[in-house]
């Protein structure tokens, strides 16, 4: 009967521990998992990636706007969308129901769309927000929405850097609008650019003291933070000696961090694992040891 009871709560332990998922962030605990390589045609030059929790899978863009395409955790394709009119794409979020909203650099113009596997759009028919004034190449490099306010978060590459909060309203032609407020002054980040964010409200918990969090990753740098929405620095992980051409990032409900570059190659950072409490391998232990008496008395 104590053997029983002992399986029973070994049973009932061990789904609980490989089912747990990431209850919060501290990039210092990240690891290289693995690199993979991207579609080199659809995903050429690869600039900004996000995770489309519906149906569980990365959809990424290049900064050369010929298309957004699907790939699993591997990187391997799944579909893609052929895109037109698009000059320099440098960020993407999703935002729920089959909806991506796109961003132009120079234009500092986003564009929200409907993705269909094997379909194609045109930037001219999208209804689109514009977030500020045409500038060169130092305009918009990231976005991501925030399924908690609504709003979204994006970030201006230099001259000068900017993380702002935006609430859009799309629209035809130049009837969208914005209303774009500061979060925070992001020199005291102390990275060289910016470009790309994402929101963690995504993928954690409400009550996770994580929760209102940004990623921020800097090309230039090479260095991925953890911030709080007040510009606190948290946690970083540095990409150094890894890559020098990484512009997107994003994460999952695992907490896995995926980092994409030109190459185009996937970069998966990975949360180490978490040790399994010594009195679950106490308990666990004791049960294979009473399991295998009870065999040997039979």
């Amino acid at each position: 009967m104590k053997i029983r009871s002992l399986i029973a709560t070994a049973v009932l332990l061990a789904p609980a521990i490989a089912g747990a998922q990431v209850a919060s962030i501290d990039l210092g605990n990240y690891r290289l998992e693995r690199t993979v390589g991207l579609p080199a045609g659809p995903a050429s030059e690869a600039s900004a990636v996000t995770w489309n929790w519906d149906s569980d899978s990365l959809f990424v863009v290049g900064d050369e706007g010929d298309a957004i395409v699907e790939v699993d955790r591997n990187g391997t394709l799944l579909s893609s969308m052929s895109l037109s009119g698009f000059d320099d794409t440098e960020g993407v979020t999703y935002i729920g129901g089959g909806r991506f909203v796109v961003v132009e650099e120079r234009l500092q113009d986003a564009y929200v769309l409907t993705y269909t596997a094997g379909g194609a759009v045109a930037r001219s028919s999208l209804a689109s927000a514009s977030l500020g004034v045409t500038v060169g190449n130092v305009g918009l490099e990231g976005i991501s929405y925030d399924p908690s306010t609504g709003q979204y978060i994006v970030v201006k590459e230099t001259t000068p850097q900017q993380v702002n909060a935006a609430t859009l309203s799309f629209g035809a032609g130049t009837s969208g609008t914005a209303n774009v407020t500061s979060l925070f002054n992001p020199a005291g980040l102390g990275l060289i650019d910016l470009s790309d964010v994402q929101v963690l409200s995504t993928v954690l918990d409400p009550s996770s003291p994580d929760y209102g969090n940004l990623l921020i990753y800097s090309q230039e740098s090479a260095r991925l933070l953890e911030v709080s929405r007040t510009g606190s620095v948290l946690s970083m992980y540095s990409l150094a000696g890894i890559t020098t051409s990484a512009e997107g990032v994003t994460i999952d409900s695992n907490g896995v961090i995926y980092i994409v570059d030109e190459g185009p190659n996937m970069y998966v950072l990975a949360p180490a694992p978490v040790p399994l409490p010594a009195a679950a391998w106490l308990l666990l232990s004791g049960v294979a040891g009473l399991a295998g008496v009870s065999r040997r008395r039979k």
